[in-house]
């Protein structure tokens, strides 16, 4: 048993290390709020680690389990949410605030399906998954978002 323990651990080590940045950047592009994206991300991978041999999918598990966290928080405060700076490993060339605005009038699926697709990498099967929602579901709101924010950015 000590040993499962042990793997699947070092398992969500790898996960943290490989996912860690990217879903504190992705929650904090959906949520807008750095407390909300630090406790959902902590609080993902904690309950990850305690759930252990439970979970066939850490990654997956994380990224849902992440998100699903910040909607709830959000919804339990009941208030817009503020724009603050977006922490970058990498400098960016243009002003993150417009892109960052853009997704914040998304309604909320489409800033989640629009994230985890185009900054995450996750097909429309995983989206769907992840956010709990039919495949067809994610395709609508996925196209939806996108032309949304190709109108938002064109714009300005």
């Amino acid at each position: 048993m000590a040993e499962s323990t042990e793997r699947q651990d070092e398992g969500l080590g790898a996960v943290y290390e490989a996912e860690a940045a990217r879903l504190w950047r992705a929650v904090f592009a959906f949520s807008r709020d750095r407390a909300v994206t630090d406790d959902a991300v902590s609080e993902a991978f904690a309950q990850c680690l305690g759930r252990g041999d439970a979970i066939r999918d850490p990654r997956a598990w994380v990224w849902r389990a992440a998100f699903r966290l910040a909607a709830g928080e959000l919804r339990n405060r009941g208030r817009t949410v503020r724009l603050q700076e977006l922490p970058v490993t990498q400098p960016l060339t243009e002003d993150p605030s417009r892109l960052l605005a853009a997704l914040a009038s998304l309604p909320t699926n489409q800033r989640a399906v629009v994230l985890l697709h185009g900054y995450a990498g996750y097909g429309t099967d995983e989206i769907a998954e992840i956010l709990g929602i039919a495949r067809a579901t994610v395709r609508v709101h996925l196209s939806r978002g996108r032309k949304k924010l190709r109108h938002l950015m064109e714009e300005w």
